[in-house]
């Protein structure tokens, strides 16, 4: 039995998700023909009372377009220091749009106000890069899948109002926000110039994510994923995987967030553990004591067939999933609770 807690986005399809995906409608979606596309796409817009979306592969492309869309070179992005589209997009933001960001020191990376309308450069200071952008990730994903309260995200929204500056929301594990929080898609609709909400994180389906915002921000889009590269044809059969887990495996999310818990309120109580962040969804960051070596805790998890990631700098990550299964619990459980290092 292999556990693997590296990330959400290891699940597999399950039965019922491929059996949606082998009877979907499919057609030509570079020429916007794809049925199963186009309701995917319909479907989320609606659910988050946002005027359209766009169905793309990853969530780094979504993310890229988004930034595309919102700025032009030489301009600056606002956004935590643990950023993803800063530290996992592979330097997109620089390459594709010719942008810089202008990182804040935020906590678990969850960023306010005050820090945002503080990193604004003034716009007829033209020494330095112009202001254009302001990025949110909610959850975070370095700062162990923190939730942003709703009143801080309207007070970012307020500055950006008064400076004329764009509001994108990274919401890769938004559906973890939403239920950890008890918000309402529409909530965020009503905030942000455009919403990127992945697909294969948290909610098992194989690939894509969906990216939304105006009608006329979406017609630039599409252009621009199609410059990415991203335009697909028969994509039915992966929005039909979409679509089955946004109505079937949302509320099951917060099986996982339990999970993190449980596995969080054990690791405190544990001689070898210097310090568990606080667990709000479902990711889990933890550090040893120095005396311990991370090498060789992961070392003997994997000898019991348990596999967790490093995030560098004495941080390690453990996330729950739907694969992740009761018995695979208990056996992480009575694992960690025998394991001596």
């Amino acid at each position: 039995m292999e556990i693997n807690l590296v990330s959400d986005t290891v699940t597999k399809p399950s039965h019922d998700m491929l059996q949606h995906m082998f009877r979907a409608r499919v057609g030509d979606d570079v020429y916007k023909q794809d049925p199963t596309v186009n309701e995917l796409e319909e479907s989320v817009a609606e659910l988050f009372g946002m005027e359209a979306a766009l169905f793309f592969p990853s969530g780094t492309m979504a993310n890229q377009t988004a930034i595309k869309l919102h700025t032009n070179p030489g301009e600056q992005v606002i956004c935590d220091k643990w950023a993803h589209i800063y530290n996992y997009e592979g330097g997109g933001a620089s390459f594709n749009s010719g942008v810089s960001c202008r990182l804040l020191d935020g906590d678990r990376g969850m960023i306010t106000a005050g820090q945002v309308a503080e990193a604004i450069n003034p716009p007829d200071f033209y020494h330095s890069p112009l202001t254009s952008l302001v990025s949110i990730e909610n959850t975070t994903n370095k700062g162990g899948g923190a939730c942003y309260d709703m009143e801080n995200l309207k007070q970012i929204k307020e500055v950006c109002t008064a400076n004329n500056l764009k509001y994108h929301l990274d919401g890769a594990r938004l559906w973890n926000a939403l239920v950890a929080r008890r918000q309402h898609p529409k909530q965020f609709g009503e905030l942000f110039d455009t919403i990127s909400v992945c697909l294969s994180k948290g909610l098992g389906a194989p690939v894509g994510s969906v990216l939304l915002g105006s009608k006329e921000d979406m017609n630039r889009a599409l252009r621009v994923r199609k410059i990415l590269g991203g335009g697909m044809r028969q994509a039915g059969y992966l929005a039909a995987a979409g679509l089955y887990a946004l109505q079937n495996n949302v509320g099951r999310l917060e099986e996982d967030h339990k999970k993190a818990k449980d596995i969080g309120n054990l690791l405190q109580q544990l001689p070898w553990i210097d310090r568990v962040e606080p667990v709000e969804t479902n990711i889990l960051i933890f550090s040893l004591k120095p005396q311990y070596s991370e090498a060789d805790l992961m070392e003997k998890l994997k000898h019991k067939s348990i596999h967790i990631s490093s995030l560098g700098k004495g941080k390690l990550r453990i996330v729950t999933h739907l694969d992740y299964k009761g018995v695979m619990h208990d056996f992480v459980m009575e694992t960690l609770q025998k394991l001596t290092l």
